[in-house]
């Protein structure tokens, strides 16, 4: 063990999406485009809310750290992703490795905790309107989005402090496009189904527990909204079938990854591939194609061009 320790791994391979070099060539051109508009659509969302001070609510003050979290997530593994495309020898340091564990966690975190702080502000503007400028003030939403940066950090330097742990002296080779925990464990000179079964049971009770909350949360929300007349529920039914969308486009991936028992890798491939660059893009889509409030901004935003 004392040697396992001394020789420590520099760098690790990537196996990438895969083997075909003819098939990635063909892929660079969708996954750059797919970047581009992920971080023009996100960016464009945060600072239409920024200017247009018909959005300074706390709706919108939510969703535009869940677009700035989004293109933060998108930019710790697409870029990567990317330019090893064109690239025979995939490689990431060992430092590189341990800090995308640590943004992917992060920021990964983060979106699921505000994603709970989002489906709490829907339920206080639907089931308790008249208390809803009281309760969603603008300290308590500061907070709110503190708290969900605050608990996505936390998560993700135990995931790191526990990875950090581990000897790494053999092995190199990570079958996959970016430093997943799972296939970095796999790659320690060490026994690891213990500290497996920790770091699942980490990732795995705060995506459950957050994904719990949003079920109940929504589920309340969706009853309320059925009770009431037709007209003045049709706008809540449509901001909360935009936001159950994002989640379980986010949640489904997450928790099959972390707690479904079987290791297929190419499922796991694409799975990896939705979470970290299909949904930060729809993200910013489903908000905006369906919201009339950010439609009248961006058609001001024309007018005044």
């Amino acid at each position: 063990m004392e040697e396992a320790n001394k020789s420590v791994v520099s760098e690790f391979i990537f196996q990438g999406l895969c083997t075909s070099r003819e098939l990635q060539i063909f892929l660079l051109l969708p996954f750059s485009t797919l970047y581009l508009m992920t971080v023009v659509g996100n960016l464009f969302v945060v600072i239409l809310i920024i200017t247009d001070h018909h959005l300074h609510s706390p709706m919108y003050f939510l969703l535009a750290n869940l677009s700035f979290i989004d293109f933060c997530l998108s930019s710790v593994t697409t870029p990567k992703l990317t330019t090893d495309l064109v690239k025979d020898n995939k490689t990431i340091s060992f430092g590189g490795c341990m800090s995308q564990i640590l943004c992917v966690h992060f920021f990964g975190g983060g979106e699921m905790v505000l994603l709970v702080t989002m489906a709490y502000d829907r339920y206080v503007a639907i089931c308790r309107p008249l208390h809803y400028t009281n309760i969603m003030n603008k300290q308590k939403c500061i907070w709110l989005v503190l708290i969900s940066w605050i608990i996505g950090f936390v998560h993700a330097m135990s995931q790191l402090i526990l990875i950090l742990e581990l000897p790494f002296c053999g092995p190199r080779v990570i079958d996959s496009f970016f430093c997943d925990i799972p296939l970095v464990m796999k790659l320690a000179c060490t026994d690891t189904d213990t500290l497996g079964i920790v770091i699942n049971a980490d990732s795995g009770v705060l995506a459950t527990t957050c994904f719990i909350l949003l079920l109940i949360s929504y589920t309340y929300i969706l009853l309320t909204v059925q009770l009431r007349s037709k007209d003045g529920s049709s706008k809540a039914l449509s901001t909360c079938t935009s936001h159950i969308v994002v989640v379980v486009l986010f949640f489904g991936p997450c928790i099959f990854i972390y707690l479904w028992p079987v290791n297929i890798t190419w499922i796991d491939k694409f799975l990896a591939v939705f979470y970290t660059v299909i949904t930060p893009l729809l993200n910013p889509a489903i908000y905006t194609l369906r919201n009339k409030d950010i439609k009248n901004a961006i058609k001001k935003l024309r007018n005044h061009r």
